[in-house]
């Protein structure tokens, strides 16, 4: 099973959810990845020891001049504008290029072959006995989808798999929810929490992926938030209140269910739930 931990907005409290979910179920069982390749931050909570470190790139184009008739055929069918042909001279922007391969292969002179150019690396480890892997995005690389993919390739698919997923609604998180088999979307109980719900939701809805909601600083805002998952028939799985104890543990770097072991029941409660409205969907 396959469960992905998305938001709208950055600061809701996804990362939180994911590792205290991940560490209150059976250790054997479950594998956490953190997808949020532009900043991952699961491994600050975790603490993994990393036995591996892969690479990862994309293929990019370069021109043999000596073949090169500037025919302008390459530029044509680049859809990210990667290719310029300006007079006798191919201008390559590896940086919009998505390693789609459609300039090298469409060339009628054969002109073009690729190289690879590394965009981030994918680390994977164990922590407390589960399997973990996350993904760092060179700083300044533009495109995380590419790095998500290759992060997802290490899916244990025998196993309760926990996706930690970037903010926003963006390429990314459409990259990291797309699969899955529930989403669990953090949200708060503000204006802009219930905003970025909304733009979540319908997300998901085009993705039809099954959905339920996790209010995090309950004591906080307003009811809106219900009101609206109330409206759409979609379920608040779990409420996590404005606490002290909770904020104190995340500045140290420590799961909340490690600092209060009482949160632990609260979190497979969660699961449990999860896992009763996934069967409830599959039967559908």
């Amino acid at each position: 099973m396959i469960i992905s931990i998305a938001s709208g907005k950055g600061g809701t409290g996804k990362t939180t959810v994911a590792v205290n979910l991940a560490l209150s179920l059976l250790k054997e069982s479950t594998q956490l990845i953190d997808c949020d390749v532009e900043e991952p931050n699961s491994h600050l909570f975790l603490k993994p020891n990393i036995h591996q470190v892969t690479s990862v790139g994309i293929s990019v184009p370069r021109i043999d001049e000596s073949k090169c008739t500037y025919c302008g055929k390459c530029a044509q069918v680049c859809e990210y504008h990667a290719i310029a042909v300006i007079l006798k001279n191919v201008l390559v922007f590896d940086e919009l290029c998505h390693g789609c391969g459609a300039c090298s292969y469409l060339c009628p002179e054969k002109a073009i072959s690729e190289v690879e150019r590394g965009i981030g690396i994918v680390q994977e480890g164990s922590s407390n006995g589960i399997p973990f892997v996350n993904g760092v995005l060179n700083v300044g690389e533009p495109m995380a989808s590419p790095l998500i993919r290759k992060v997802k390739e290490r899916i244990w698919k025998d196993k309760i798999v926990i996706l930690d997923a970037p903010p926003g609604t963006a390429c990314p998180v459409i990259e990291t929810v797309k699969g899955s088999d529930f989403c669990i979307l953090v949200t708060e109980p503000t204006p802009f929490g219930l905003n970025d719900l909304e733009l979540a939701v319908g997300m998901l809805e085009k993705l039809g992926i099954p959905r339920g909601v996790v209010v995090n600083k309950v004591d906080v805002g307003n009811r809106e938030v219900w009101d609206y998952c109330q409206s759409k028939n979609i379920p608040v799985l779990m409420e996590i209140p404005m606490d002290r104890e909770i904020a104190e543990s995340y500045s140290k770097g420590i799961p909340i269910v490690f600092e209060n072991p009482c949160y632990a029941p609260l979190f497979l409660s969660l699961f449990q739930k999860v896992e009763k409205l996934y069967g409830e969907c599959r039967r559908k």
